[in-house]
């Protein structure tokens, strides 16, 4: 019997090392946003914890763990604390702008050194310049660059932070951010996701999505900040209670 053309098929990847948390290992489900419609294929997707990465839309599978959940900041209802609002003022100084869909060796170069400081030993560690032009530019859905810089009186500024941001449809989805690893006091991390928050706000949007948020990882720990926080889960998208410091 033939397959019929509008059903997406789907794939198991092989087992591999997990990079969150130790002992254990990934798997994904993975499919190719392709067809007639893709934006509507990704946004049916992501109703279901799918994330994407390039032309692939991907969720974990992980035999014995479901640790990785969905999360989203519900942008109408999330208020600042204290600690999130000083990363704000902090950083007043810096301009968000848009950097188009086309790849630049500046932000290649932005990644590269964030890549080295802060993930060296990942799996995005080995990423040429193709490899970048690839993870921003191959998506078959709408997708920005979002970059932070420090305005100069001759230019545009230093590019000081960027994520590749998807418009997905109740919503902005960060896909990957990085940034100046030279600039820890900033928070540029944060002060990415609440720059988002509010852009998504700007736009009548009602969701950020922040990716997974993965039970017992400290690298996750974060996300608990921006409240509230929605966690996908069998029920459905749930508040999570739990403390920043709770895995």
């Amino acid at each position: 019997m033939t397959k019929p053309a509008n059903i997406p098929r789907f794939y198991v990847t092989s087992p591999s090392p997990c990079p969150y948390l130790t002992g254990r290992e990934e798997r994904k489900i993975f499919t190719r946003l392709s067809g007639e419609n893709p934006a509507m294929l990704h946004d049916a997707l992501a109703d279901m914890g799918f994330r994407r990465s390039q032309n692939i839309a991907y969720r974990p599978a992980c035999v014995g763990c479901n640790a990785c959940t969905s999360a989203r900041v519900p942008v109408a209802d999330f208020t600042p604390g204290k600690n999130l609002a000083r990363i704000s003022k902090r950083n007043e100084d810096l301009r968000l702008g848009f950097g188009g869909t086309t790849a630049t060796i500046e932000q290649y170069h932005l990644l590269r050194r964030y890549l080295h400081t802060r993930h060296g030993d990942g799996g995005m560690a080995a990423m040429d310049a193709f490899d970048y032009q690839m993870m921003l530019e191959d998506s078959p859905i709408t997708t920005y660059l979002l970059e932070l810089r420090k305005p100069q009186d001759d230019d545009d500024g230093r590019l000081l932070a960027a994520c590749i941001t998807d418009v997905v449809g109740d919503g902005l989805s960060m896909v990957y951010s990085f940034f100046d690893p030279g600039e820890d006091r900033r928070s540029l991390g944060s002060y990415m996701i609440l720059r988002h928050i509010a852009l998504a706000k700007e736009m009548g949007l009602s969701y950020l999505y922040l990716g997974y948020w993965i039970k017992g990882s400290r690298k996750m720990h974060y996300k608990a900040r921006f409240r509230p926080l929605e966690l996908l889960g069998e029920n459905g998208w749930e508040t999570y209670e739990g403390t920043a410091d709770s895995s």
